[in-house]
């Protein structure tokens, strides 16, 4: 039983950066907005939380910085892609690679540097009891605060009128507009906010779970992100689910290659981008579910009348 605590502890550490990404995302979209810098904006956040954390001695002030960073980059996007309207696919996608290129600079003198990262909880009475204590009380502060915002998002996005104008705006912005909402406003906000989680995302990677800066550790983490929304249908709950189950493929992985398995380690690094195109595969023949669920705006720029 210990063993299997383990493993769900493991489990729930890999897909905490995807839980974070990918919701941030799934607001974006809900919004009408495709950003697919989410690559690039969780290795910005990643390097920025990273030497904020060694420089300062606190990684708490490292995850803010991180979150900060993923943030003010995202604004790039919402000016380019919202305000002057460009290709939003496009916009992204140089995004990505622009995130990509400046945190490799960035982070260039920080690549052998050590820094204490946040450490899993350890309540004294709780966590040490059997199996229950691990599994409850043995997680890094950030996996519960992937659960928090998984509730936040959830009731925002289906319990409030905010949450409700949001989605109206990713259906139908001229409606919306013609009412009196400030569209591209309201959608500046929402690709603020996946920014920020973008960047919370990356900051989790570089501070709490490998405590350390390596150009391009995210490894394509952002794409798998865009992926698990679609694979979620854009439902907060199925975000969840889709990120444990990469999260897991992940592990699976990591304990075949030290358990000296005999596949090399190349096919065992493509197991989670191979589990990402199957499942693609998979639900892409569901059009009809797909066609419901997506936001009928998606990618469309959107320019105000008069």
């Amino acid at each position: 039983m210990d063993t299997v605590a383990q493993l769900v502890i493991l489990t729930l550490a890999a897909g905490t950066p995807l839980v974070f990404a990918a919701l941030g995302e799934l607001v974006t979209e809900k919004a009408g907005v495709l950003n697919l810098g989410v690559e690039g904006m969780m290795l910005v956040g990643a390097v920025v939380a990273f030497i904020v954390a060694s420089t300062s001695g606190s990684p708490w002030l490292g995850v803010a910085a991180g979150m900060a960073a993923g943030a003010v980059v995202s604004m790039i996007f919402a000016v380019v892609a919202l305000s002057l309207m460009a290709n939003q696919v496009a916009t992204g996608l140089a995004l990505s690679l622009f995130g990509i290129g400046l945190s490799a600079f960035v982070g260039l003198d920080f690549v052998s540097v050590v820094i204490e990262g946040i450490k899993p909880l350890a309540i004294r009475g709780l966590s040490d009891l059997p199996v229950v204590g691990q599994l409850l009380f043995g997680h890094n502060p950030l996996v519960y605060l992937s659960f928090v915002l998984f509730a936040a998002v959830q009731a925002f996005l289906y319990r409030s009128r905010a949450g409700l104008v949001l989605r109206a705006v990713g259906e139908s912005p001229q409606s919306a507009h013609a009412i009196g909402y400030p569209v591209i406003a309201i959608r500046y906000a929402a690709v603020f906010f996946g920014g920020a989680c973008s960047g919370l995302a990356g900051a989790y990677l570089s501070v709490a779970y490998t405590p350390l800066w390596v150009e391009g550790m995210v490894a394509g983490r952002g794409w798998i992100a865009l992926a698990l929304v679609v694979f979620a249908t854009w439902k907060p709950w199925r975000v969840l689910a889709g990120a444990y189950l990469f999260g897991g493929v992940t592990l699976a992985q990591f304990q075949a290659q030290a358990s000296g398995s005999a596949i090399p380690a190349q096919y065992l690094s493509m197991l989670p981008y191979l589990a990402t195109i199957v499942v693609l595969a998979v639900i892409s023949r569901d059009t009809v579910t797909i066609r419901l669920n997506a936001p009928a705006s998606l990618g469309k720029p959107f320019h105000p009348a008069g």
